[in-house]
């Protein structure tokens, strides 16, 4: 397994360096490259993960689970959630038809950050903080560097009501950032997540569809297994 978790770990640090190389790809799906260096990081397979809470919208029985790996700072993730996700959410999700887990995927420091601060609010804020960092991504992404960035970050998150206090033991927790790259690892690994978006449905790996209508074709065949 790769050796990533202690480097992302400390790029936590405004100012710190270490970077994942960040790539697109022709088919709307930002693709991921591994880190730049690795050295000396803890395996991740030595970190617990079994405290990091699943992310889901959705009734607990729906008949179709849908996974998204997706990171804050990807475009084609913010596209899909600005354009697609609405109309899934209504149609299929509010219905109890689809119950969606959603997993982050860690490109660089910034993705990382901006995770930790996601899951700052709990399990209640998650979705609402994660809508508002993908209507924003093309302001805060640029904001200038890490401090301009993890300031615009913080503003996103004050907004939905995190103090703080609670906003800086999040961004401190140096333990919670490396067991969230372990999490990561050990899903993208399982489900061979070589990009983002990525989703599976109902145990199957697909493709970001594009459109709502492709998926929800996709969704309705197996509604109707």
């Amino acid at each position: 397994m790769t050796r990533l978790v202690a480097l992302l770990c400390a790029v936590m640090a405004v100012g710190i360096g270490g970077y994942f190389v960040l790539g697109t790809s022709g088919t709307n799906t930002t693709q991921i490259s591994p880190f730049v260096s690795a050295a000396n990081a803890q395996d991740s397979s030595e970190i617990d993960i079994s405290t990091v809470e699943e992310m889901t919208l959705g009734a607990e029985d729906a008949p179709v689970t849908m996974i998204e790996y997706a990171s804050f700072t990807c475009p084609h993730c913010a596209n899909f959630h600005q354009n697609i996700f609405k109309d899934i959410k209504k149609n299929y999700i509010d219905t109890g038809k689809v119950k969606l887990v959603y997993r982050e995927v860690y490109f660089d420091k910034y993705g990382l950050w901006a995770s930790l601060i996601a899951r700052c609010g709990g399990a209640d804020k998650f979705f609402g903080i994660a809508d508002l960092m993908y209507k924003s991504q093309a302001e805060w992404v640029r904001a200038g560097g890490a401090p301009e960035i993890a300031g615009e970050l913080r503003k996103i998150a004050r907004l939905a009501g995190v103090d703080k206090e609670t906003l800086d033991q999040c961004l401190s927790d140096g333990q919670q950032a490396q067991t969230m790259v372990a999490w990561y690892q050990h899903h993208a690994e399982a489900d061979d997540i070589t990009g983002t978006p990525s989703f599976i449905l109902n145990g199957q790996k697909i493709a970001n569809q594009g459109s709502y209508e492709a998926f929800a074709k996709l969704i309705d065949a197996e509604l109707e297994k």
